[in-house]
């Protein structure tokens, strides 16, 4: 289990007392001093961040901006809610859309759309349009997204070469998924272990076929691949529509791979090690993760690995991954943090990050440049990300969102690990979820 429903709680309460959370002087003047720059990221990640940050110190000379590193997206949002409480907030934070819709509500983000129409470095038109569409509020652009990433397939080459089981390939279908992954759940033999019965025997699986969070940002694109939706309304929902026949295959299927069919690991094992772990130490032949887990398994060397698209239902989709610079309303050194902002998410900049694995750059021209497809490093099929981007679409950015997911996280993961009854599961996220909906604010 993961509660989490503290955060939502401190973030609720500080952003309440903070008002519109400008925590300051509102001016656009340089007031000197470093910029500040709140992210959050594995150790790779933060890497990947600090890279970029020497590059624009040696691009302009004398600029200074300095790295706030949260351990985790948790921190990450108690951070910024207490630093904005307290009237010093950081200049610039990276957040993903799904997150930074409660900030937005409560005017804590500064909007861009002035300095934007005066740069000769930003032009909206050499973005993804999802990724910019993500993070506009009350029709202001707030921040301006450094990717566009959707989930795909990473798989163990070397694994499925070993036990040669045909690789995962585009078109694939969800029964497809469950064929593979049951052929590459493994015991210390090397054999095939079919179902959870299985389990109490002597031989365990040594190699699981499958990792996936039991989430609604994982559960969605099969949701929508089937032809149904998750809310009532994508710009203004007011409540979760898993209660359909075509959501409702989707989230029992998510949940019989492991009730079922055994293929992904059991809660307690999750709990042990965790799935990108288990993947980076051979235990785990496909694991469904976005483009950020590319920084991390570019350290493995003991295999082969590469990625895959999505399995379909009745039609490609995938699910937006999307993180965003935004500048806090009470930043005392604005001028400054668009110089870095402009750096970060311009050409130059994203061709940085893009080098490191991090994103599927956001910048149209970079993500189809050399740095981002070469072979070079895996994985080999990189385009497999920009094939899947006509395909995306948004969560919701309801202000009440993490509360949202937090919450169904739980649920979900008791469908997968106890096996929930599926009425009640579908009653409970409806249920549950319709309070925070009617709480929440839209842009």
């Amino acid at each position: 289990m993961r509660p989490k429903a503290l955060v939502a709680l401190l973030l609720s309460a500080v952003l309440v007392l903070t008002g519109c959370g400008s925590g300051g002087d509102d001016s656009s003047g340089d007031r000197g001093g470093p910029v500040k720059l709140l992210v959050f990221g594995a150790p790779e990640e933060l890497a990947a961040y600090r890279t970029l940050l020497d590059a624009y110190g040696k691009a302009r000379p004398g600029a200074d901006v300095q790295l706030i590193e949260a351990s985790d997206r948790k921190d990450l949002l108690a951070r910024l809610a207490t630093s904005v409480a307290g009237g010093a907030p950081p200049d610039l934070f990276l957040m993903n859309y799904r997150f930074y819709g409660q900030f937005a509500a409560k005017g804590v983000v500064e909007p861009l759309d002035e300095r934007i129409a005066g740069s000769d470095v930003v032009d909206p038109a050499a973005y993804y349009p999802v990724a910019m569409d993500a993070f506009t509020w009350g029709g202001k652009q707030l921040c301006l997204p450094q990717n566009v990433s959707s989930l795909a397939v990473y798989y163990n080459r070397s694994l499925f070469q070993r036990y040669g089981v045909p690789e995962p390939k585009a078109g694939w279908s969800w029964n497809d998924l469950v064929g593979t992954a049951t052929a590459m759940t493994r015991d210390s033999r090397g054999l095939v272990i079919k179902g959870t019965e299985s389990e109490g025997a002597a031989q365990r699986p040594v190699v699981h076929g499958l990792g996936v969070e039991p989430s609604i940002i994982r559960l969605a694109p099969f949701v929508w691949s089937n032809g149904g939706e998750i809310v009532d309304d994508p710009d203004k929902p007011t409540r979760l529509t898993l209660d359909t026949p075509a959501a409702r295959e989707a989230l029992k299927n998510l949940v019989d791979l492991r009730q079922a069919y055994g293929v992904v690991p059991t809660d307690e094992e999750v709990e042990a090690e965790d799935d990108e772990s288990r993947f980076a130490n051979g235990r785990l032949a496909m694991l469904m993760t976005s483009r950020r887990a590319t920084t991390n398994f570019r350290t493995i060397t003991g295999f082969e690995w590469d990625v895959a698209p999505l399995p379909v239902y009745q039609k490609s989709v995938g699910v937006l991954h999307s993180d965003a610079y935004c500048m806090t309303r009470g930043a005392k050194n604005k001028d400054a943090a668009w110089r870095f902002l402009e750096y970060a998410i311009g050409e130059e900049g994203q061709k940085i990050i893009a080098a490191t694995g991090r994103t599927v750059p956001s910048h149209i021209a970079v993500s189809q440049s050399p740095v981002f497809l070469g072979p070079a490093q895996p994985p080999r099929s990189a385009k497999v990300f920009l094939d899947a981007i006509p395909t995306v679409r948004a969560l919701p950015t309801v202000s009440t969102w993490p509360e949202i997911e937090d919450l169904t996280y739980g649920i979900l993961e008791n469908a997968m690990h106890r096996g929930d009854k599926l009425d009640d599961v579908v009653r409970d996220l409806d249920q549950q979820t319709r309070p925070l909906f009617a709480r929440g604010e839209n842009g």
